[in-house]
């Protein structure tokens, strides 16, 4: 089944804003985002492609992709900055060829100024222009403060901001993004259209990451689930149907916008294909894992992403 079928999600929603702590649309309505991340570009290139960003749109109903531009391991970007770059450009091209939306990911645990400088100057230069793109800046700070966190972040969304004044930018929060009450008693002044990251692995992180995000929340705290999935957040171990569900039911009370982590065919939990599935997508239930057809299955159970 071709795209063009599809009325297409930005055509319909157009350029997203903040309005409070939530996510709009171009008529000012509340949207929510929902759909996955690709794996770490420097580990799972090869899904890296326009035929699997069709796949997720228009078979997992998938209103956004995620590209998680690895940084530091071997091949990631500070090896090869041109070819991960190329990568996440064929991804953003094809999400924007699909009329769906994209995050561009700076999926590292680490401060690296310099090349994340470089990256989004040239990024936002090239895409800022599009209402499709969202801009994550920094995936999962580890062991860095939240004044650390929020001087870097200030210097990339001024880097993001000379080239697209509107669109929307995701701050990570220390912790692997389960700190989210550090950047509510001290946010970011000055900007618009900044949202925070929470992330949660099901398995591990339970009721009291909803009531932490909860209270940022009440506190102005506008927040974004980039990643998140139904396992440990070693990625492994069974999924915990009930927390996952707990969440999800969560997310969706509150109209929050998530991406599931991911698509890849490591052998994890979380990563949703078997190994060797195709580079194109097109994947039969056979190809993926369990989480993989539960989530295809769970995305397809909200509305048409293109109405």
């Amino acid at each position: 089944m071709g795209s063009t079928i599809f009325a297409q999600p930005v055509k319909v929603h157009g350029a997203l804003s903040v309005k409070g702590t939530q996510l709009v649309d171009a008529a000012g309505n509340s949207y929510v985002l929902r759909g996955m991340s690709l794996g770490w570009s420097c580990f799972h290139p090869q899904y890296y492609t326009a035929g699997v960003v069709q796949e997720l749109h228009t078979k997992w109903n998938s209103s956004v992709v995620r590209a998680a531009l690895g940084i530091e391991p071997k091949k990631g970007y500070k090896d090869d900055p041109k070819g991960q770059r190329a990568l996440i450009e064929t991804v953003v091209d094809a999400a924007i060829k699909e009329g769906i939306y994209v995050i561009i990911d700076w999926h590292s645990h680490n401060i690296n100024l310099a090349e994340s400088k470089e990256f989004f100057d040239y990024m936002a230069a090239k895409y800022g222009k599009f209402p499709h793109v969202i801009w994550e800046v920094f995936n999962e700070p580890d062991h860095e403060t939240w004044p650390e966190v929020k001087a870097y972040s200030e210097a990339i969304i001024a880097v993001i901001r000379k080239h697209d004044p509107d669109n929307i930018i995701l701050v990570g929060s220390p912790r692997w993004d389960q700190d989210v009450q550090l950047p509510a008693a001290d946010p970011i002044k000055g900007q618009t259209n900044l949202m925070y990251t929470m992330h949660f692995y099901a398995g591990t992180h339970e009721q009291w990451l909803r009531d932490r995000t909860d209270e940022a929340m009440k506190a102005g705290l506008p927040i974004f689930v980039s990643e998140c999935a139904g396992m440990e957040a070693t990625g492994d171990g069974p999924l915990d149907e009930a927390e996952w569900k707990a969440f999800r039911d969560w997310m969706d009370a509150r109209q929050i916008s998530y991406l599931t982590w991911s698509v890849s065919d490591k052998n994890e939990t979380c990563s949703v294909l078997e190994a060797g599935a195709p580079v194109n997508g097109q994947w039969n239930d056979s190809q993926l894992k369990t989480s993989g057809k539960r989530i295809k299955e769970i995305l397809n159970g909200y509305p048409s992403v293109n109405k």
